[in-house]
């Protein structure tokens, strides 16, 4: 594959010509690394100053709550973007801690190249305006979405608010009483619940963890 092919992967890169392309790769600064599995790519709460595409492998996105009581581990395969949105805004830190599951290829591009990129394509301005508009949009509409009608409605509605990629294999760590707290109910009857979508094979629950091997299928 070609630095051309892999670079229109990412929607940063799409729509360009080739001739904006051509100009990309010879003008950027564009740094190229590999990535042993199991190896920590970025840690939360360090500064982000990269612009990170993963092209090709499988990362573990870890997830922590503010209380520390739910942690949350997802498998995200390539082509993918570690959080374009934190090189800007009010919090330039990563939120999340990424480790590669196998050996993983990526592309870097400094946050001052990124910069320059912004002033001089059109296209990639644009597109960079559009992934933090949706997201902005996204998380706007979260709060006026329909309220959940079930109980198992509102734990499904739990696991995706707290996801970062929405489908894919998840596994929370989490007690059943925090998620009774959370969702103001009891610790009994979310246990009914959770054991239904287990027999269901939506998930498996063990002590302090639930495996959900498709996030996707809890909506169906």
């Amino acid at each position: 594959m070609t630095i051309y092919d892999q670079l229109t992967q990412f929607t940063l890169f799409q729509g360009m010509s080739r001739a904006d392309l051509m100009e990309v790769v010879t003008h950027t600064r564009l740094g190229f690394m590999k990535v042993k599995g199991g190896k920590k790519i970025v840690k939360e709460g360090e500064d982000c100053s990269l612009l990170i595409l993963m092209t090709n492998g499988e990362l573990e996105c870890e997830t922590i709550s503010d209380d520390h009581q739910c942690r949350v581990l997802e498998k995200i395969s390539a082509p993918y973007m570690i959080q374009p949105e934190r090189l800007f805004g009010m919090t330039q830190k990563y939120s999340s801690s990424f480790k590669a599951m196998c050996d993983c290829n990526f592309i870097t591009i400094d946050k001052t190249e990124v910069l320059l990129l912004l002033e001089t394509q059109l296209v990639f301005r644009l597109n960079l305006l559009n992934v933090l508009a949706a997201d902005a949009q996204r998380m706007r509409h979260r709060a006026w979405q329909s309220a959940p009608k079930t109980l198992k409605e509102r734990i499904i509605r739990f696991f995706f608010s707290r996801c970062t990629y929405p489908a894919g294999a998840k596994t929370f760590y989490i007690l059943m009483r925090q998620i009774a707290n959370e969702l103001n109910d009891s610790r009994l009857d979310i246990s009914k619940e959770l054991n239904g979508m287990e027999n269901d094979g939506l998930l498996t629950l063990y002590r302090g963890r639930i495996d959900i091997p498709m996030l996707e299928r809890l909506l169906m």
